[in-house]
């Protein structure tokens, strides 16, 4: 605790836990408690102070085993990324390809940034002698609410100086993990964009300086350029009105009689389900992949099966779930399949590849290049 000192990015509760109080048996120190560490990296250079208030080790390491982090109030469209992160359970925190698809999900959908829009950074104060205002941690803490004592100027210098290296290493930190790699594909994340009307964008022509278009109105949707096929692979438009990244080489077959799409390569097939169930109530894509979902029946029904994994993540007012099953077919056959389902106007849509056991590192890739990619064009 002396060594580590009063830094919310080193106490995870699974990390806590082990030395407050007597000794306990605590969750497992593993890549979920990395991701506790991104949560308050992101709170911190965000919201402009720690999660918990930061004054002693002893205190902080008995606080984050017993009470939740202040509230992620002015995140915005980051808030519930960060509370994700910041669970106490490390088993409710999302893994890394769902927090790579949410986090490229906000970046795409972001508006560009307007110099003359509300809220836009005030100009520079032309006295350069004047410190910039410094906000007391009292006055920002929505749970953690307390007054925090008045600090001299040393203190100062050592916070701005942390601030700077803070938001150094989250810039570092979200570039390694999250920004698309060389040659990846720009398209949308997996259904992160509500159904649109298809419109034919023209190539831009580099010889011509750009030209200002009219914005949008409210009952219209911006027309959307082709995306960029990943390495390896093509962006098909469907006939079925979607758009998919599918590997190269890869035979389509077109709709049968139960309302799927198949791409397929020897034991490999990428099932597309562009809305053929409708929603019930309230959208509940994790129970109808587990339960109800058509495509997983070989699953149900096998004499060996396992899976679940099941993880469900909201991105805006959408809510996505995300699935791991393997079976035993008819054959003998060990199979692994991966399922996603998202809600999109009123109906499921469903991405699913399959192959076999020991392919899983290809049903994984195909996957992820497919549900990172998919459009419903209503």
């Amino acid at each position: 605790m002396a060594v580590v000192g009063a830094v919310t990015e080193r106490w995870a509760p699974e990390q806590a836990r082990t030395v407050a109080g007597p000794w306990q048996i605590a969750a497992p120190v593993g890549p979920a408690t990395d991701l506790w560490a991104l949560g308050a990296l992101l709170y911190r250079s965000v919201q402009g102070h720690p999660p918990y208030p930061e004054d002693s080790a002893a205190e902080l390491v008995e606080m984050v085993c017993a009470e939740p982090p202040a509230f992620a109030e002015e995140c915005g469209p980051l808030r519930p990324v960060v509370e994700s992160l910041l669970r106490q359970d490390p088993t409710e925190r999302p893994d890394f390809e769902e927090l790579r698809g949410w986090l490229r999900s906000l970046v795409r959908s972001a508006p560009e940034p307007d110099a003359a829009a509300p809220g836009a950074l005030p100009p520079a104060d032309p006295d350069p002698a004047r410190l910039p205002a410094v906000r007391r941690r009292g006055d920002l803490h929505g749970r953690h609410r307390n007054p925090a004592p008045r600090r001299g100027p040393r203190h100062l210098g050592r916070v701005l100086l942390a601030g700077v290296l803070a938001l150094t290493a989250g810039a570092v930190a979200y570039a390694v993990l999250f920004l698309p790699r060389a040659g990846e594909g720009q398209g949308g994340d997996a259904a992160s964009q509500t159904p649109v009307a298809k419109t034919e964008t023209p190539s831009p022509d580099a010889s011509r300086p750009p030209q200002a278009s009219p914005a949008p109105t409210p009952s219209q949707s911006a027309p959307q350029a082709p995306a960029s096929a990943p390495p390896g692979y093509t962006v098909q438009q469907d006939p079925e009105h979607f758009e998919i990244a599918v590997p190269q080489g890869w035979e389509r077959r077109g709709m049968n009689e139960a309302g799927q799409v198949r791409y397929t390569d020897g034991q490999y097939v990428l099932i597309v389900v562009p809305g053929r169930d409708k929603v019930e109530g309230s959208p509940d894509p994790a129970t109808y992949q587990k339960d109800k979902e058509p495509e997983l029946a070989p699953y149900r029904s096998s004499t060996w099966a396992s899976g679940g994994d099941v993880k469900t993540t909201k991105v805006g007012q959408q809510l996505r779930a995300t699935g791991r099953y393997t079976w035993i077919d008819g054959t003998g056959r060990s199979v692994v399949a991966r399922n996603f389902v998202v809600a999109l106007g009123g109906s499921y849509h469903v991405v699913m590849v399959t192959g076999p056991q020991d392919g899983e590192g290809k049903v994984t890739e195909v996957f992820e290049k497919a549900t990172g990619s998919y459009k419903s064009g209503g």
